[in-house]
């Protein structure tokens, strides 16, 4: 069994990263490293192996279901035996933790083994969760209790077949040696894996503690290795790395969102570089309908509600450039700045840009106006409608900030500054304009009516807004007849208190 999975993937390229001098599970502060060396401490016989993923062990690891008889399996996916080549790892990262930095955290009861390419190429890292102490360990014996290694295994497998990016589950094996903590339950590993285990928290720890030689050196080596269309002779392959990130985290809380999943503690370091579902603790699937919805019993203010999961996003990746701002130049901050600028069609550099964009921005914020539709109709909106301030009903976004006492003011500003465009003309900017201002996003109430209808066995709406998000810059017929550009319903306003626009 052990030869065939490691054959061809022990030889893990994340060796060449910078390990802790020190070695061993000692609990202790780690500097200068990425990752600790230290070995799975095995559970003790007798062991039970009391869940098998078949899909994982056919269609990931290339193995027979037969495999499962044979008493290595068993050692090797409960950390008794390992694989030829494997040095086992403990991750070291920091993060913020219901909003607040938490300093050191990292794999307190994890080990990483190894990586693995199957035959269809893909590359997939191998971990124990519940396999001993680690330096990170804290106060802990580095074990899992059953009740939250059955809640992942199980879930894992589900959030996979809805098509949701996910962490999986191989095995689950049970002894009976009692867990510190909590001495009513037997301890148990799990043997789990991913395409990469990075998380947000893995460059902010770096940051944090003022090691940027190890930074720069672990973000060369996550884009080299994970995000491969970006070329590492780049100047801004920083910068593209950060935006693809951004996107695909907002895909993937679409897709939580989509399902009624609540992850439960969206902290910094349970989020995925990769964007994909990682660290299931205190998670739930909603039943009755309640975008305030939280799984998490600790939670007591709610922070990471079903309904708040886009804004915590929004907030983790703010983190994330945080952790980044050390290795960008001015120039490549300022390409943050320009993502506003083409919201707003500017072409060419200005002194007052950002000013005017300021001042759009607190606008928006003392009259509520919709984020998503104000960017929208400003580039649907005539030159001639702004100068007048006479605007069509279907402009409902803009008519919120007419109420402003300065959004005339504002308007001149701006009108200022597209007329310095000499070689610009109104459909050029707005045909630009309209390419990169979506009219249609994923807002809670849409979800909300897509859900109801679906509880009845009606998934007409599910379908439609899947089509329509596919296009979200084009006007659809189909979108605008269900209202999905239209002032959201008064029944929706307790949504937009706790989601993004």
């Amino acid at each position: 069994y052990s030869h065939n999975i490691v054959k061809s993937s022990v030889v893990l390229n994340i060796y060449a990263l910078p390990l802790d001098e020190v070695g061993g599970p000692v609990i202790r502060a780690v500097k200068g490293c990425v990752f600790a060396e230290c070995q799975p401490t095995p559970l003790k016989e007798p062991l039970t192996l009391a869940a098998v993923s078949q899909d994982v062990l056919r269609n990931i690891l290339d193995l027979n279901e037969s495999v499962i008889q044979n008493e290595e399996f068993v050692l090797c996916v409960s950390g008794g035996k390992l694989f030829p080549g494997s040095i086992p790892l403990a991750h070291r990262y920091g993060g913020h933790q219901f909003g607040y930095w938490a300093g050191q955290l990292g794999d307190g009861r994890v080990h990483l083994l190894g990586e693995y390419a199957n035959r269809k190429g893909e590359r997939w890292e191998l971990q124990l969760k519940g396999s001993g102490k680690t330096p990170y360990s804290r106060s802990g014996d580095g074990r899992a209790v059953i009740r939250s290694s059955v809640r992942e295994f199980l879930c894992s497998e589900a959030m996979h077949f809805l098509g949701v990016p996910t962490s999986r589950a191989l095995s689950l094996v049970v002894s009976e040696e009692p867990v510190w903590r909590d001495q009513f339950y037997n301890a148990n590993s799990a043997f789990c894996l991913a395409r990469s285990w990075f998380r947000i928290g893995s460059l902010e720890i770096l940051t944090r503690t003022g090691e940027l030689d190890v930074l720069r050196t672990l973000l060369d080596f996550i884009i080299k290795e994970y995000f491969k269309s970006i070329a590492m002779n780049d100047p801004d392959k920083y910068v593209v790395f950060f935006s693809r990130v951004v996107n695909e985290t907002a895909h993937l809380i679409a897709l939580w969102m989509s399902v009624g999943f609540a992850h439960g503690v969206c902290n910094t370091d349970n989020f995925s570089l990769l964007s994909v579902t990682i660290d299931y603790g205190p998670f739930g699937f909603m039943e009755s309908y309640d975008p305030n919805f939280v799984p998490n019993t600790s939670d007591d203010e709610g922070r990471y509600s079903i309904g708040a999961q886009a804004n915590v996003g929004l907030f983790n990746l703010q983190k994330l450039l945080e952790a980044l701002k050390p290795l960008l130049t001015p120039d490549q901050l300022s390409q943050f700045h320009e993502l506003f600028k083409a919201k707003l069609g500017f072409l060419g550099n200005q002194e007052k840009d950002s000013y005017v964009i300021a001042f759009l921005l607190k606008l928006m914020e003392d009259t509520g106006a919709d984020f998503t539709m104000t960017f929208r109709q400003l580039s649907e909106v005539t030159l001639s409608q702004l100068q007048t301030g006479s605007f069509p009903p279907s402009m409902w976004a803009l008519s919120d900030l007419l109420s402003h006492e300065y959004f005339r003011d504002w308007v001149q500003l701006y009108l200022k500054r597209l007329s310095r465009m000499k070689s610009d003309s109104d459909a050029a900017r707005q045909d630009r304009m309209q390419g990169v201002n979506p009219r249609y996003v994923l807002r809670n109430w849409m979800a909300e009516s897509a859900i109801r209808k679906a509880e009845k066995n009606d998934f007409s709406e599910v379908a439609l807004l899947q089509k329509t998000l596919t296009e979200p810059f084009v006007e659809q017929e189909a979108a605008e007849r269900a209202g999905y550009s239209s002032k959201p319903p008064s029944w929706a306003q307790q949504l937009r208190v706790s989601c993004s626009s």
